[in-house]
Order: structure tokens, then sequence, then C-alpha cells
């Protein structure tokens, strides 16, 4: 599989990204991209969440091939402008994504990990994390991360 480089702006989250602020979601430059890729899926997680597991605070796919996915991007469960893609629910409950927010104490990781798909995928907006992971299957062609930390 083709790798990805996917930067982020910052390698500490600034309060605007997370729950103590606006609550945006940020920008990621994606680089690397093939001429292949119909799609691309994001799905963004704490790796270091409390009880050992994984927290999804986004999961977005079907979105056009671009170099830069921008910030603050609608939840709503479609989206058209500035660019297009469907979102799904993450472990809040909410659509769209929802920015760190972790208990005080040592800093969270959070990973983006971006997805470059040979096709979109027929998944309905609201899906589940387990629903994109299971649809996303057979079509990554390139895969990239990046991550950032967070605390309070």
């Amino acid at each position: 599989m083709e790798k990805l480089t996917i930067t982020l702006p910052t390698r500490e989250f600034p309060g605007d990204y997370t729950c103590d602020g606006a609550d945006r979601s940020p920008p990621l430059t994606i680089s690397g991209l093939n001429d292949r890729v119909s799609a691309l899926a994001v799905i963004m997680e704490d790796s270091s969440a409390t009880g050992g597991g994984t927290f999804t605070h986004w999961i977005i796919w079907n979105i056009e091939p671009v170099r830069i996915l921008p910030e603050s991007l609608a939840k709503e469960p479609e989206i058209t402008f500035p660019v297009s893609a469907v979102q799904g629910v993450n472990d809040f409950g909410k659509i769209g994504y929802s920015g760190p927010c972790p208990q005080p104490g040592p800093p969270h990781r959070y990973i983006f990990k971006v997805y470059a798909l040979d096709s979109t995928i027929d998944l309905a907006p609201g899906a589940t994390r387990k629903e994109l992971a299971d649809a996303l299957s057979g079509h990554v062609i390139q895969f990239g991360n990046a991550e950032a930390i967070y605390s309070r």
C-alpha cells in the first residue's frame, strides 16, 4: 500500500480545535495522492482514552480528493462546501467533528487516519465507525496519519 503524508498545522491542539474553544475541525494537508484515488476517508481517534480503548472523535468519508481538507467543516451529515463529504456519528453521539475534551491530566494522543480509496463507498450519513471500517475494506489504496496532543 502506498503511503500518504498527512500534516497538521500544529503538534499540540490550540484551544480553538477543542471543546474548550470553538470546537472547529483542523485543516489537514494531504501529500502524495495518486491519480487512482476517487475519494478520501478520515477517522480521528483518541488513542489515550480512559479505560485503555480508543475514542472516536470524527468519521468522514467520500471526501473528494483534495490536497488540503479545510478547517471548520460543518457538523452536518452531508456537506457540499468547501468540499463534498459524508459524516457519521462519533463516540460523543454527534455528527461530524468533536474535538479533544479529555479529563485533566497527562496529554492525550489524537490520531488522524487518512484513507485514499479506489471508489466512493455506499454508506449512509450518520453511520458508525464500525460500519465505516467495514465499508472501507477492499477499497483502501493509500494510507497516512498524523497526530497531535492535548491536555487540560
